[in-house]
């Protein structure tokens, strides 16, 4: 496991992390600075139309918590994994929003495991807009993935990134990624 700070759209690793809407389609404010926003910008309009085809066969918006795999189009690594986080309208997760995260770390890496991807790059699921308090959400993440990789030592996920965009959120990922 490792950590970047920097724009997730120019990695390249098998796969990015978008933290979706429930749509799946994008933000649908532009010019916003959200990562669903950044993601869908840098891989071009492909990426919207394969989201809108898949939420056609669904039928329904995207649950919390579950992940879907898109091809990355545009950008330099070769999928994105989508995943809607939960929203925390008071800041403060309940403890069934705390397991609503941590399913979009399970499902995302056995997603990446199925797909037989090795490397992933995850966002800050459900920060920022979503809410979710970032020391609460790094926690969940590290140990989520750290418990997904000893339950699963046949993995094919080899190098799990944790990006960051923020000072803050890079001082709370290195503390938890050194101890």
């Amino acid at each position: 496991m490792s950590l970047w700070q920097g724009d997730i759209t120019r990695l390249r690793v098998d796969a990015i992390v978008n933290a979706a809407n429930a749509q799946m389609l994008g933000c649908f404010h532009p010019l916003h600075r959200c990562i669903d926003n950044a993601i869908h910008s840098a891989a071009g309009v492909q990426l919207r139309e394969e989201c809108h085809r898949l939420m056609l066969q669904q039928g329904h918006p995207e649950p919390t918590g579950r992940a879907k795999i898109t091809k990355a189009y545009n950008l330099p690594c070769k999928y994105v994994i989508h995943t809607v986080g939960p929203i925390i309208p008071n800041g403060i997760p309940t403890a069934f929003q705390k397991e609503q995260l941590a399913s979009c770390y399970r499902n995302i890496m056995a997603c990446a495991d199925e797909n037989h991807l090795e490397s992933v790059a995850f966002c800050c699921i459900s920060t920022g807009e979503f809410r979710f308090p970032n020391q609460q959400a790094a926690e969940i993440a590290v140990q989520t993935v750290k418990d997904y990789l000893n339950a699963h030592p046949d993995c094919s996920v080899k190098h799990v990134v944790f990006n960051v965009f923020k000072d803050m959120d890079r001082d709370i990922y290195q503390r938890l990624l050194l101890s």
